[in-house]
């Protein structure tokens, strides 16, 4: 509805009317649609954020496989 409303095809009381919402409703969405919409379009995305995680944990994941296997090797070592 914020949308419909910056495009200025049809009156807040129109759209209003075809949405079943007050026009003070449609007004308060699209001042907060505008003051916000930034965070919107911003370039970081949750998916990349997402991947970076993703990689920063498969590379813990590696790590802690290797500080496995060394231990194991010293465990056995120590044992003979």
């Amino acid at each position: 509805m914020a949308i419909e409303a910056l495009k200025e095809r049809e009156s807040m009381s129109e759209l209003a009317k075809r949405f079943e919402v007050h026009p003070n409703m449609i007004s308060k969405w699209k001042q907060e649609f505008v003051e916000r919409s930034s965070e919107i379009f911003e370039t970081s995305r949750p998916e990349d954020n997402f991947e970076a995680e993703r990689e920063k944990l498969f590379a813990k994941i590696g790590r802690l496989e290797v500080e496995r296997d060394w231990l194991k090797k010293i465990s056995k070592m120590a044992g003979q």
